[in-house]
């Protein structure tokens, strides 16, 4: 297997990585700052500031818009709503880039490849009509509206998929929702105009056939945010996680994708990509965060010495480059299996790099955190909040039991008696 990235694919990584380092990172904690201050002042932080827009147009005018969509679905689209070059990439080409905007909070959303927007853009992609396709891609591929997606409930144990409770009901020509979602991604955006609901249709049906995905404008009467969710103390503004019922929801049976009783089907295929621009962004993260320990070892000194010569401070840096190196390769590993085999034939490599590269992440943050003192902990430095994306994600898409599980069951089948 060739890891090298593809001509096209170098070339965008030069290229995003210069806007990152050039236009992003040097507005990204001032940004930061005035969502404070607004919400510390009891005012709209939700509301996306200027410096948002004013990046995303340049993003795109430079041609780094939808670098996330793949090569074996992007066809016209890339060409319309596309980077330079008119087509899609693959995961392996991709993951690099995916690595670089994870140095920043920001750039996901400046380059319109954030989560979970980039995520419910492949589902419509690759299993929407066109109607549907019409209605809700086209507007998300060119920045107009913002998404959510729900499926995470509270009154259930989410780690296993299949106990969904909240129920998506055929009532004619029409499909009656009901339930409480939570972790619900996106929705506190004022532009988020479209949610993606998984609901129970038949419970006599397999488990893996029972649950249904359905488009539900944001403005639908029943549909209610009943709270945005902090997670450990963070609000994530613009984009946020909110708890939502839905209450007799009525959408055309027509909002439906793929068919009832699909929706395991599409959110398998939705989430091992998804998988690997989550764990590529983490290794971003951690560069920074090694990054910044090793700046903060050499320039600042305790008991006559630098602190990257104290306290087994160069043995841990080691370990933090050797953990990042192994994990990019891991990821490199899955994402090149995932474009040559599909999301079934790498099902033990995506589990793999689920459960190992956020747990590997948050040990190296932590270490950063740690050589920075009391203000690691401050949000003078952006540690502990990446500390807790990094924490984030070992729940979310599932927590790591439930992937080590999968990494154990493909192994053991290996050895069954036939």
């Amino acid at each position: 297997m060739d890891f090298a990235p593809s001509a096209r694919a170098a070339d965008l990584i030069t290229r995003v990585g210069r806007f990152v380092d050039e236009e992003i990172l040097p507005v990204e904690a001032q940004h930061h700052r005035e969502v404070t201050v607004r919400r510390e002042a009891g005012g709209n932080s939700w509301e996306p500031l200027p410096v948002l827009a004013e990046l995303r147009a340049k993003a795109r005018s430079e041609g780094l818009w939808n670098l996330f969509l793949p090569a074996a679905h992007a066809g016209e689209y890339a060409a319309r709503f596309g980077t330079d070059g008119g087509a899609g990439l693959t995961n392996t080409d991709y993951a690099p880039i995916a690595e670089i905007t994870g140095r920043s909070f920001l750039a996901p959303h400046v380059f319109n490849c954030n989560a979970p927007d980039s995520g419910n853009m492949e589902v419509l992609l690759q299993y929407g009509d066109p109607a549907q396709r019409d209605r809700w891609l086209e507007p998300l591929l060119d920045g107009r509206i913002r998404s959510a997606f729900a499926m995470t409930e509270p009154g259930v144990a989410s780690s296993d998929a299949t106990n969904m409770a909240a129920t998506a009901v055929l009532d004619g020509d029409e499909v009656v929702l009901n339930g409480r979602k939570w972790w619900t991604t996106g929705i506190g955006n004022p532009d988020c105009e479209v949610i993606l609901f998984m609901g129970l249709t038949d419970p006599d049906a397999d488990k893996h056939r029972r649950h249904t995905m359905v488009i539900v404008p944001r403005d639908t009467p029943g549909v209610r945010v009943e709270r945005m969710l902090p997670a450990m103390g963070r609000y994530d503004e613009p984009f946020g996680h909110g708890e939502v019922s839905f209450t007799e929801v009525r959408v055309p049976a027509s909002n439906i994708l793929l068919g009832p009783g699909r929706a395991f089907e599409i959110a398998q295929g939705r989430l091992g990509p998804g998988r690997v621009h989550h764990c590529m962004r983490l290794i971003g993260l951690a560069e920074s965060a090694l990054e910044s320990a090793c700046r903060r070892g050499l320039d600042r000194t305790a008991f006559g010495r630098p602190l990257a010569n104290l306290g087994g401070n160069r043995e841990r840096i080691a370990k933090a480059r050797i953990a990042i190196d192994s994990a990019r390769l891991l990821v490199l590993n899955a994402a090149w299996k995932l474009d040559t085999f599909g999301a079934f034939g790498a099902l033990s490599e995506i589990s793999q790099i689920k459960a190992h590269v956020p747990a590997a992440v948050q040990e190296v943050i932590d270490f950063a955190m740690q050589i920075h003192g009391g203000a690691g902990l401050s949000d003078d430095f952006p540690l502990s909040a990446a500390w807790t994306t990094a924490r984030a994600i070992r729940l979310a898409d599932g927590p790591d039991e439930v992937h080590l599980d999968v990494v154990g069951r493909v192994e053991l089948a290996k050895y069954a008696k036939r």
